[in-house]
Formats: C-alpha cells, structure tokens, sequence
C-alpha cells in the first residue's frame, strides 16, 4: 500500500468508505478491497469507485488487517485526505448564517467509538456541527470515522482550543447553551428546546467540567431509573437531540 497514505487519513468501512466515495470523491487516494472476499456492497463500491477514477487494488485480508488491527474493515479499505477542519472562525459565520441551528458539544469525550456513535446521531437530526475540545478529548481517528458510519462526511467535526470561550461565542450570537448533568433539577423535556440551541454533554460518569457547566445557560436532567447512575454519551445524545427535534416538529 502507499507510503504516503498516514494512519489518520485512513477510511475503512462499507458506509464510511461509501460515504467518502459520495461526499468526497475527490478526496479518495486508492481504494484497497479484499480480493477474496465476495459481496454484493462491496462490488458497488468498487464499481463506483471505478466510474470516479479512482485507483482500486485488490489485496488480502491480512494486508487490511495490518492497517487495521482491530479488524472490522468489511472488506474496504480507502487511502483518504481528509479536508481541512473547520476552525471555530468558520463555526461561528455558519451559526451566524442559519436559523435555529442546533448543535452537539461534547467536553471530555475520549472513546472514538462514542465520538462516531455522537457524529452518526447528530448527522440523523441535521445538527449544523458537533463541537469538541482539541485536547483531551478523541479526534476525528478512522475508528471513529467507523462508527460514524459515514456522519462524518455529512455534519462538521470541529475542534476548539478553548471550549469555554466558544460557548461564550456561541452565545453572543443567540445560541441557548443547554449542559447535562445528572444533578440538575430541571427535567430535560422541560426545557425549550425549539430556538438556537447548543447541547452539551460530558464523558460518562464524569460528566461535564466544572468551568463547562458553568458556562451553560441552563443545566438539564436526563430522567432514568434510581438503579442506573448516568447513560452512555452516544444514548444522551440521541435522547437529547431528538427530543429537541421533537419540540421543533410539534
């Protein structure tokens, strides 16, 4: 496979792949399919792939699991020059731009995994970004552009160096800046959720740091059982983001 192609600017999947070839094309450097693996999915990727002039060679299963350990490549596998990401600058003349933007913040998000799963819901409610701290907190990696399940093609990834001042930001343009925590007294379906809005969650169990929760507007409860502490990161957001479609669909 090409030397050049990094780690980072990996892409494997069938969705993902799929979505790159969609959203990107041109972002695609080679594909890397397995030659002895028979699939109709995998055969339109290919074809499709083909139709774009996009470089397709075939390989073995052991070739794409050297690039992929964990194994769950399906398949597929795409050298991939991800775009440059949107800067906080950018974020903003978008929020500026649309009307009643809904948004996703995540603050302390380490998983990959639960970064695709947050990327792939908020692709689902057509939130205008998922926001997330630059340091301490899990990147756009192929893992989770995996479990994005091509999402990540479809809303922005945006990365901040300082979290708290974008809330700032964001609020200075009209956004309602609603935190989770499961301390809060105010029920989440009691809250509007209907105007501009930014969501914002912490990492399981943790939750939100102290200056985040601070910088929110209004701090709202997920209701759930006395038995279960918190929900994982990627079920809230679902719950929390559809709920504000919900509202604005009434």
């Amino acid at each position: 496979m090409s030397r050049e192609a990094r780690d980072d600017a990996l892409v494997h999947g069938i969705n993902a792949v799929e979505s790159v070839l969609t959203h990107g094309p041109e972002r695609v450097l080679t594909l890397w399919v397995d030659a002895g693996r028979d699939d109709r999915r995998l055969g339109a990727l290919v074809k499709q792939a083909k139709t774009l002039g996009i470089s397709v060679q075939p390989t073995s299963r052991k070739a794409l699991d050297r690039r992929v350990p964990d194994g769950r490549h399906q398949g597929v596998v795409a050298d991939y020059r991800p775009p440059p990401p949107l800067g906080e600058v950018e974020l903003l003349d978008r929020v500026e731009a649309a009307t009643a933007p809904l948004l996703l913040v995540l603050d302390g998000v380490t998983d990959p995994h639960n970064l695709g799963a947050c990327m792939r819901t908020a692709a689902a409610v057509g939130a205008l970004a998922v926001v997330a701290p630059r340091d301490r907190a899990a990147s756009l990696t192929p893992a989770a552009r995996k479990a994005a399940s091509g999402a990540a093609e479809a809303v922005p990834f945006v990365a901040v160096t300082n979290l708290v001042r974008t809330l700032a930001s964001l609020k200075q343009l009209g956004i309602w800046v609603i935190g989770t925590a499961g301390d809060a007294e105010q029920d989440l379906y009691a809250q509007d959720l209907r105007g501009s809005t930014a969501l914002v969650l912490g990492a399981e169990g943790s939750g939100m740091r102290r200056l985040t929760a601070e910088a929110c507007d209004a701090l709202v409860r997920i209701p759930i059982e006395p038995a279960m502490e918190s929900l994982n990161v990627s079920v809230a957001a679902g719950v929390c983001l559809f709920e504000a479609v919900r509202q604005r669909r009434v």
